[in-house]
């Protein structure tokens, strides 16, 4: 079992907009481009990367997502309170 992992994430406040961003990666769209472009976290400015982070280190719902979700490969939207994320796992260990 993974216990850490590195991964980039777009946190938006509203579903829809996740919908709207998942939909743009899956016709080839650049993570990291989106990131800058919408997420309202810090990270966004770096692209989304979180760079690398133990398991049980974010909330619940993100980190349930990160450590069984698919890597290098769109999940999402994730609800947590802060808002909706997508998130793409590049790599656990």
């Amino acid at each position: 079992m993974a216990s850490t992992a590195a991964a980039l994430h777009i946190l938006v406040k509203h579903k829809e907009q996740a919908d709207d961003i998942l939909m743009q990666l899956k016709k080839g769209a650049k993570f990291q481009a989106l990131a800058k472009k919408y997420s309202t976290c810090p990270s966004g400015k770096r692209g989304g990367d979180l760079g690398e982070f133990r398991r049980g280190a974010m909330v619940p719902a993100f980190d349930k997502a990160v450590f069984s979700g698919k890597v290098l490969e769109p999940i999402g939207p994730v609800k947590t309170k802060f808002g909706y994320h997508i998130i793409k796992v590049l790599y656990r260990t």
